[in-house]
């Protein structure tokens, strides 16, 4: 049994989760227990920063460096904090903080004249993990992304060897779908013969980030998300605006494919705006029809890339918590639903499929980006791979994660 501490801040930029983690095991004998989970938010300049520099403002190579330090102490206090009540951990798996992301093939494919290694991604994650080390004390594995692009993977997503070990079951298929500032989701078959073999992942769109931006900017900044989707639920969704958005290329790429702010950020929002301009929406209507989206590109995904569908969808991260989300997913997934008909959806189920959260078959939905990152630090650690090569589209399964041991016992 080994104690480990999870730390990542996602798309959102909300703050920095933080799982302390009990794990044991080592694939189909995996277990991860959650001792304690908590998020610390980021110092309001310093979540601007990060914003600026997600939407593409330039910076010098100080202020660079500045912000890694910055969020490289904001990760360390996070790991002290967690484990404050609580016995130390021995390790600590750190994701940082993304502020770009390039998929492999950028554009969607090359152009003749492009020279092939441009094919290769690229990652950006900030919170240098040897400081993390040497402020907390504990050894820390980050920089998890750059091994699997590297050997020609997306970097993304990294959760699927984690959700199958996790969450998969004997007889059932589920879908885990994770829904931060961006979507994500793992199909997992049922636990029978090569199963893992047939594991599948992918980014499925837009989650979070669009519907926070449009919240922002509603409230001149005064809210940074809609509670429980609360607003939302008083609007109605402009269906024509939906069919427009998930005309974008993106919905169409088959898997392996990934994505980020870069896509699906300010500019994507701003074209948003520009669209719905003319329909008149109401506030509410645009909240509304900003989930639809991030609703429709889901069930789109299910429907045009799964291998055969879910007997359940599990949904984690903070858009679970979204209930007028979870509900309208719900009703696409229903018997009963008709109004996928013209939007190029088969049939789903002679039976609805129900949508419920990783809370509800024992593993928190709110932190399990940050108990999957203490797994991956773990397994780096003992010296497991951590992607899934027909997930993020790389040659091979690798070793994730930087190790950064201890010289010191300087602490916060």
């Amino acid at each position: 049994m080994v104690r480990v501490i999870g730390l990542i801040s996602g798309t959102s930029v909300d703050g920095i989760d933080a799982a302390l983690v009990e794990i044991s095991g080592k694939d189909v004998d995996l277990k991860a227990e959650l001792i304690a989970g908590a998020t610390y938010p980021y110092p309001a300049t310093l979540r601007e920063k990060i914003l600026a520099v997600c939407a593409g403002a330039a910076l010098s190579m100080a202020e660079l460096a500045e912000l890694d330090d910055a969020i490289a102490l904001s990760f360390a206090q996070a790991a002290l904090a967690i484990q404050a009540s609580s016995t130390p951990a021995q390790l600590i798996g750190s994701h940082g903080q993304t502020v770009y992301h390039r998929p492999p093939k950028d554009d969607f494919g090359l152009k003749e004249n492009q020279n092939p290694k441009s094919k290769l991604g690229y990652s950006l994650q900030l919170g240098r993990g040897e400081v993390i080390a040497q402020l907390t004390g504990i050894s820390t594995v980050s920089n998890f992304r750059v091994a699997d692009i590297a050997v020609g993977g997306q970097g993304a997503p990294l959760v699927s060897r984690i959700d199958a070990f996790l969450l998969s079951h004997p007889t059932e298929h589920r879908c885990v779908q994770n829904i931060g500032g961006i979507g994500n989701v793992t199909y997992l078959p049922a636990r029978q013969g090569n199963w893992l073999e047939s594991v599948r992942g992918w980014d499925t769109g837009p989650g979070n980030a669009l519907l926070d931006l449009a919240v922002q900017h509603l409230t001149s900044g005064s809210k940074t998300y809609d509670k429980d989707g609360t607003w939302a639920a008083t609007g109605a969704p402009c269906i024509p605006l939906v069919e427009k958005w998930l005309q974008h290329n993106f919905f169409e790429l088959p898997p392996p494919k990934s994505t980020g702010r870069e896509l699906f950020g300010a500019d994507f929002f701003k074209a948003c705006m520009a669209d719905a301009e003319n329909y008149q929406l109401s506030s509410a209507d645009l909240l509304a029809t900003l989930t639809e989206l991030t609703v429709a590109s889901i069930v789109r995904s299910y429907s045009s890339f799964l291998p055969n569908l879910p007997d359940m969808v599990l949904l984690c991260g903070g858009g679970s918590r979204n209930l007028y989300l979870k509900q309208r997913l719900q009703a696409y997934f229903s018997a009963d639903e008709h109004e996928t008909s013209g939007m190029g959806y088969r049939q789903f189920s002679q039976s609805p499929i129900p949508v419920l959260t990783t809370d509800e078959v024992g593993l928190d939905a709110e932190y399990k980006e940050a108990i999957a990152f203490a797994v991956l630090a773990y397994w780096r650690h003992i010296g497991i791979p951590g992607n899934l090569m027909q997930v993020t589209g790389a040659q091979k399964d690798v070793l994730l994660g930087d190790i950064h041991q201890v010289t010191g016992t300087t602490a916060c």
